[in-house]
């Protein structure tokens, strides 16, 4: 059975904290020096958008036998304005597209953040999952491609070695709210089929978007109005971790991969840079 018709929404309200707003920057500013500009980090949003995404998660797989966990596929975020700590989000989130495939069933989310008084938007969301073993999911509408922005390359790439400790996903963990066992325990990771521990792959994007925000962005987090990735494989903590960034089209988009010696960890990576003030 195919439908076209998407999945009532869900909603919820929130209000960021400023000291939940300020961890989750530390959180993925891993081994690099204190911002040289205040603000909500660019990848923030998703934070924003977790809880219900995961509320919405349990509700698709109720009673689904076959489901074992989620995979994150890929994410887009797109900030028309910065998120306020202390100011009064509304979520709503919508399930766009389910797709049956060999390992479970694929969904796209579509999540909006609305200033409550006014209603408009401030950010939109669009996040590509894989419910693993999931069958319950009824199939409908068509998963939206992916974005890739960038024409003409401006100069050489950039490219830094670093890796991220267990301590370090551990503390994004927190700051982040996502407590998943396979990025804490390592009995769960290797349940769910890794060697190990994993990092989040949100952790892999904020940090590539604080680096190209200090080298690009003049380190103004406000000045990334988009970001997005596809997630291609888990990245073990401890393990050097290569970031190559890549401005286009006179530095009004960055593209970036996160790579290990046994291949790519998030591939596609791009955030399109707004112009300094002034200019």
């Amino acid at each position: 059975m195919t439908t076209t018709t998407p999945t009532p929404l869900a909603r919820t309200r929130l209000t960021p904290a400023p000291q939940q707003t300020a961890a989750y920057r530390a959180a993925a500013r891993t081994a690099l020096p204190a911002p040289a500009r205040t603000g909500t980090s660019p990848a923030f949003p998703f934070v924003a958008a977790h809880a219900l995404a995961q509320h919405t998660v349990t509700a698709l797989t109720a009673g689904d036998q076959g489901f074992t966990g989620v995979v994150h596929l890929a994410q887009e975020i797109h900030t028309h304005t910065p998120l306020t700590p202390g100011t009064a989000l509304d979520v709503a989130l919508e399930v766009t597209a389910a797709r049956r495939e060999a390992r479970g069933t694929r969904i796209a989310l579509t999540t909006r953040l609305t200033d409550p008084a006014t209603g408009t938007e401030k950010a939109r969301l669009s996040t590509a999952a894989l419910l693993l073993g999931a069958t319950a999911p009824t199939p409908f509408g068509t998963p939206a491609a992916t974005a890739h922005p960038g024409t003409t390359p401006d100069t050489e790439p950039h490219t830094l070695t670093l890796a991220l400790t267990r301590a370090d996903t551990t503390a994004y963990a927190h700051a982040s709210g996502d407590h998943n066992p396979i990025h804490l325990d390592d009995t769960a990771a290797r349940t769910a089929g890794f060697p190990g521990v994993i990092a989040h792959g949100m952790h892999l994007v904020a940090l590539a978007a604080e680096h190209l925000t200090d080298r690009y962005a003049d380190g103004d987090p406000a000045r990334v109005t988009a970001l997005g990735a596809r997630f291609a494989a888990p990245y073990t903590p401890g393990t050097p971790l290569r970031l190559t960034l890549q401005p286009y089209d006179r530095a009004t988009v960055v593209r970036f991969t996160l790579a290990t010696e046994n291949g790519t960890a998030v591939k596609a990576g791009w955030a399109a840079l707004a112009p300094a003030t002034g200019r």
